[in-house]
């Protein structure tokens, strides 16, 4: 019992060690500090502008229910704002960041295509390149050794 506690921790450390866990935690850590920088920038900065033009902050838009009950949609519409800004910064990084990345990695030249075609020795035709007998003058196409047998 002692030996499976013991494989199982270290199989444990193995998986939290692994750098993709590493970074998923540090991205949730990070979001975490982002998502308050948004919600901050939401409700101290982008909320009371626009609160100018309706007359009212988006926070204090409520429908009243019954007693106390209230729905508080201008929260939701907050909510709603902070999404979209969040949305779009971390839109802008990955872009940046893939644009930073492609232009730091070396393109490899794409290899040119294998050939399915080749011609033929009598006409000059172009044929398929398993064919035997063109289709053009109806030659027997002589079996070609390839260049590494010379």
């Amino acid at each position: 019992m002692a030996e499976e506690k013991k494989g199982f921790i270290k199989e444990f450390g193995e998986f939290v060690a692994r750098g993709n866990v590493m970074n998923m935690a540090v991205g949730v850590i990070i979001g975490g500090a982002f998502s308050n920088i948004t919600k901050s920038l939401t409700d101290d900065i982008i909320s009371p502008i626009l609160g100018l033009f309706g007359g009212a902050n988006f926070d204090q838009y409520v429908l009243p229910l019954s007693g106390d009950a209230v729905i508080s949609y201008g929260k939701f519409i907050t909510a709603v704002i902070n999404f979209l800004i969040m949305a779009f910064v971390v839109f802008w990084l990955v872009k940046t960041v893939n644009r930073i990345v492609d232009k730091a990695t070396p393109k490899k030249p794409e290899a040119p295509a294998a050939p399915t075609t080749k011609i033929c020795p009598f006409c000059k035709s172009e044929i398929a390149l398993e064919a035997i007998r063109c289709p053009h003058c109806t030659s027997e196409i002589p079996k070609m050794r390839p260049a590494s047998e010379g």
